[in-house]
């Protein structure tokens, strides 16, 4: 299957890049495989509900605070490149039944120095929208997550 890259920066896009000190494929396996120990910023947790990381396949989570918080997250693949790039959005659910869109949500895999060059990010349909998600704290809770994805990365490589 053969794919463009994604746009350098366009408008509306959040982004956090970090050089993983694991091999891509360690990476890869952690975001495909260990979801559960890594996806929220610690002390949340995430269940996952189901991860069908097929385009269309239906990708759905409940994220758990550590006051009560429950906030489900539903949404649908729509790219997944092995072990290079996967793109999601929550603009519809299972079967593109359309609901209210936040995000088109990606990460990006690329090998660097016996390392990995990790990117993720969201894009936004509004200016709105993304600075409400930079207000929730875009940055410093997708900058930890990376953290954690490094540390299951590194355990399991």
């Amino acid at each position: 299957m053969s794919s463009c890259a994604l746009p350098p920066t366009p408008v509306h896009e959040l982004r956090i890049t970090r050089l993983i000190d694991a091999p891509r494929a360690a990476v890869w396996r952690a975001w495909t495989d260990h979801l559960a120990e890594w996806w929220c910023p610690a002390p949340w947790t995430v269940e996952i509900v189901e991860q069908d990381a097929r385009p269309g396949g239906r990708s759905a989570v409940i994220m758990h605070g550590p006051k009560g918080e429950v906030m489900p997250q539903e949404g649908v693949f729509l790219e997944i490149v092995p072990m290079e790039r996967i793109v999601f959005t929550d603009a519809f659910t299972k079967g593109w039944i359309p609901t209210g869109p936040f995000i088109v949500g990606f990460m990006e895999f690329a090998d660097e120095a016996g390392k990995t060059r990790y990117s993720a990010g969201a894009r936004h349909w509004t200016e709105a929208a993304c600075a409400q998600h930079e207000a929730m704290g875009f940055t410093d809770g997708w900058s930890k997550v990376a953290e954690q994805l490094e540390v299951v990365a590194r355990r399991i490589a």
